[in-house]
This record gives structure tokens, sequence and C-alpha cells, in this order.
């Protein structure tokens, strides 16, 4: 079974959207080097972010969101993002009316359900946590093995917050990753158990 990792790009201030579900500058360093990201060619970063995201990326098997992430994101027209085999969205409503259902998604309606079927889909590979509410609720329930974050140099001062409602402390580890790109800084913490 692969590790399960909360990943998210977040302001210095904690927080992975504005109050208006807006990512504002958040995701800038993923267009503002001259190292084409993906096959696409439209996300380009630094060579250093390239040498750490590339690595983490291709590792991923399966990335578990929450609902509202995937209303967001008209569940990306039914294709899961940055090549990844499978998403499983969270949620207590059912499949969008007309959703194709051989479309690599899986809708499933408790976090502990939702872990459960993305380790059944990964495998050996990574199962991804979107940071927010879902990968608060992941941490909270000791799903989590690692905390990944890109940290961006803007405060938002609110907004939606990056490990969501958690209201208890999580201990992790020292950052055994601290990698500065350009207007970013990669972090990499093990979740202490």
């Amino acid at each position: 079974m692969g590790k399960v990792v909360m990943y998210g790009s977040v302001s210095v201030d904690g927080f992975i959207a504005d109050e208006n579900d807006r990512p504002g500058p958040l995701f800038d360093w993923l267009s503002g080097g001259d190292v084409p990201l993906d096959e696409s060619g439209e996300l380009k970063v630094s060579q250093t972010s390239y040498d750490y995201t590339r690595a983490y990326w291709d590792q991923i098997g399966v990335t578990i969101v929450g609902r509202h992430v995937f209303d967001l994101t008209d569940g990306w027209d039914g294709k899961p993002p940055g090549g990844i085999d499978h998403v499983v969205v969270v949620t207590h409503r059912p499949r969008p009316e007309g959703w194709d259902p051989e479309a690599p998604f899986h809708f499933v309606d408790d976090v502990e359900a939702a872990m459960a079927r993305a380790q059944e889909l990964a495998g050996d590979r990574t199962v991804e946590v979107a940071a927010g509410d879902v990968g608060g609720q992941m941490l909270a329930a000791g799903l989590v093995d690692e905390v990944r974050m890109d940290v961006v140099p803007v405060v938002f001062g609110s907004g939606k917050r990056y490990f969501g409602p958690v209201d208890a402390q999580h201990l992790l580890e020292d950052p055994d990753a601290v990698i500065q790109g350009d207007r970013v800084l990669h972090l990499r913490y093990r979740v202490r158990r």
C-alpha cells in the first residue's frame, strides 16, 4: 500500500483560496518558469520546482477531493488532472446527472470509505488528498502519512484554510524537504504517529 499525502499550494498565512474560492496568485509559480511540468506545456516551472514536483506527481495513483472542488472544476470534464489514474470524490450527493459512468471518478460518502477505495485503486502508488476540508478530516482521522505544501509568498488574511476545520493539535516531524523554487517554497513533513 502506498503512502497518503495531503497536498496543496498555500499562502504564508495558511489559506488555499480566498473567501470566494479564488486561488489568486497561489498557482503563479506553475507558470513562471521555463521548464514544462507536463505534456500540455501550459505549466512551466523552474528547474528546481520541476525536479521536486514532477517526481512527486509521477508517484500519484489516486487523488481524493471533496465535492466542492469537484464542482468548482466541473469534474475536470471527466478526465483526472495531471495524468492521475482515478479521482475519489467525498460527497453525500449522487454523481451529477448525465455523468459518464465509465469516467474514472468514484463517489463515496465519507472519508474512511474514500480512503479505502483510493488505496484499493492506487495499489502501491501514492494516494493524494487535496488540502482543505476533506484533507483536514483525513488528517484528524489519522489517515495521512505526509503533508506537502507549496508555500507561496502572499498573505490572504482570510479564506479557505489549508487544514480545513481541524480544531485539534496534530504534530508533524521536522521538515525532511525544504526546497526554494521561484515564487514558491516546497515543504514536506511526515505526520508524527
